[in-house]
């Protein structure tokens, strides 16, 4: 798989624009999507599952990803790393849902994870719909 020099790519972003979410949701969901690509590619230089990845190797990729380097700086690059650490909860959870491990994941399965998300959070706070 060849590096990406872009963040996501235009059918990615275009997934997630028509998903039915918060502005938020689809931050969290890009991010998601993002941090699979990332993952995957780690995982595939390394020779490891995604699993098996130890923080400090994301951490690593990130600081070192070129669609992050025009414009950021190290803060920036740290806090990002720390938002594609936290991907792996639902990443990990699609994963499930989907029945396929992380590496078999699509971006439209965890952009389904995503819209599931919202439905429960949103029956949560309005109990009446």
């Amino acid at each position: 798989m060849q590096p990406s020099t872009e963040f996501l790519t235009p059918d990615e972003c275009a997934e997630v624009d028509k998903a039915l979410l918060t502005s938020r949701e689809k931050f969290s969901a890009r991010v998601a999507i993002y941090a699979l690509r990332s993952l995957k590619q780690i995982a595939q230089e390394t020779g490891i599952t995604i699993t098996q990845l130890e923080p400090y190797q994301i951490e690593d990729w990130v600081y070192q990803d070129e669609s992050l380097q025009t414009g950021t700086d190290r803060e920036f690059r740290q806090f990002f790393a720390q938002l594609v650490l936290a991907s792996f909860k639902p990443l990990k959870q699609s994963a499930q849902i989907a029945g396929v491990s992380i590496e078999a994941l699509t971006v439209a399965q965890v952009i389904v994870w995503f819209e599931q998300q919202a439905k429960l959070t949103l029956g949560k706070t309005n109990p009446d719909r």
